[in-house]
């Protein structure tokens, strides 16, 4: 698994942009309110899922978004999901709960896990990510973050995720 380390190597190698912020560990949405109205940008939340065909899925949403797990697997070309198991997310992405990230696809071996990102956070100039922790975020553009994934040799895919009332 390349990290943190490799992550930075791979933004300083690629000129890719980006802001730091470093803070207390934030476990949810919630706990990190307080903190991203010191943040600018668009701020993300993270769904590590399973499908029933036991693919996996990392979908990223806008923070305050209540994904549709019903409607998501039509959108995202799949069968039912449901919330895959923590050891799954350290075994194939190398990090925890709480620190849950699209740039964890680092780490995560091509074709191994599914990676999708919202449209308006693909196409936004700023989305505020953890850098596999969850004691700093990391603030670059969407466009990047896609740029990112494909260097990584994963496919992203970028598609409007549906939302629950």
């Amino acid at each position: 698994m390349r990290g943190e380390g490799g992550l930075r190597a791979d933004l300083a190698a690629l000129a890719i942009p980006f802001e730091e912020h470093e803070h207390p560990a934030v476990f949810t949405v919630a706990e990190s309110g307080a903190l991203d109205a010191a943040i600018p940008g668009a701020h993300s939340k993270n769904l590590f899922l399973k499908d029933a065909g036991g693919v996996f899925w990392l979908v990223t949403v806008p923070a305050q978004a209540r994904v549709d797990l019903k409607a998501l697997p039509q959108v995202i070309g799949c069968k039912r999901v449901s919330f895959a198991k923590a050891q799954d997310m350290e075994r194939l992405l190398g990090i925890t709960p709480g620190s849950v990230t699209p740039l964890a696809m680092i780490n995560a071996a091509p074709g191994s896990v599914a990676v999708v990102l919202e449209q308006a956070l693909a196409s936004a100039g700023r989305v505020n990510v953890h850098p596999l922790r969850n004691t700093a975020t990391v603030g670059l553009a969407g466009a990047n973050i896609l740029r990112l994934l494909e260097h990584w040799g994963h496919e992203p895919v970028v598609a409007g995720i549906p939302i629950s009332s």
